[in-house]
């Protein structure tokens, strides 16, 4: 009966919530992809400043 009258709030909202199942994931991908990058600069750097 509570599954019931949820649905209407999972049903097609005119757009935006597919928008959420596609920037969601990227931008979480993209946050990790840039804290990846921001560790192998430090990483870098420490290594040639060592040299």
């Amino acid at each position: 009966m509570i599954v019931a009258r949820l649905m209407p709030v999972f049903a097609h909202q005119g757009g935006w919530d597919e928008i959420l199942w596609i920037a969601g994931p990227l931008l979480i991908v993209g946050g990790l992809l840039w804290l990846a990058n921001r560790r192998a600069n430090a990483l870098n750097d420490a290594d040639q400043s060592s040299d």
